[in-house]
């Protein structure tokens, strides 16, 4: 069996990559992807990869504590917008489209929470962030009267509150793959400087 990678000494089959390779390209967005044996399909083979393995890591976190999948928190609650996906990064973004990572993110980033300080000196930097425009004469809307601290600290919370979980996850999701996953030649990180089909220049 030709292995693509180990997590936590378990193998993943080159074969496993196969099928998952095999099974985006069956899908409506086939037309999409690089072509198989190109520079760019050797990448989308690792990127499969890293989601692969961290579905594996992910897998034996929600087995090792238990976690039940009733009542997590749904994915527009975890990833609400494009803004949130890219923040989090494409992998991390894929991983959560299960109820079971959600488990595990909702158990990691449990204890996650913000500062009154912080919150106040978002407020300062962002003070139209919350602010609601009023309907004026004629259908046009008037400028937007920055709203006080007080009326818009929940929401402000709220905003704070999931991009610090979003962060926590990922520096988790990072930090396990780094101490859990061991990589074949050929299925290095797609942004590994030392494989041979990263082009991603500064």
């Amino acid at each position: 069996m030709k292995i693509a990678a180990q997590v936590a000494g378990k193998p993943v089959s080159v074969k496993q990559i196969d099928e998952r390779e095999a099974a985006l390209r069956a899908g409506n967005r086939a037309s999409a992807l690089p072509r198989p044996g190109t520079s760019e399909g050797r990448q989308l083979r690792r990127w499969l990869t890293q989601l692969v393995v961290a579905e594996r890591v992910i897998d034996d976190e929600a087995a090792a504590h238990g976690l039940s999948e009733r009542g997590v928190p749904t994915l527009d609650e975890v990833l609400p917008d494009t803004a949130a996906r890219l923040d989090i990064g494409s992998v991390a973004a894929a991983v959560l489209g299960t109820p079971r990572a959600r488990a595990v993110f909702a158990d990691v980033t449990a204890a996650v929470d913000v500062s009154d300080a912080e919150v106040a000196a978002y407020h300062t930097r962002n003070p139209l962030r919350f602010a609601d425009a009023q309907p004026g004469p004629h259908g046009w809307r008037t400028r937007p009267v920055a709203p006080s601290l007080d009326q818009v600290h929940d929401r402000i919370v709220a905003h704070l509150r999931a991009a610090a979980r979003r962060q926590a996850f990922r520096q988790w999701l990072d930090a396990r793959c780094a101490a859990l996953v061991e990589l074949a030649p050929g299925y290095e990180h797609p942004g590994d400087p030392r494989q041979p089909d990263n082009t991603h220049k500064h």
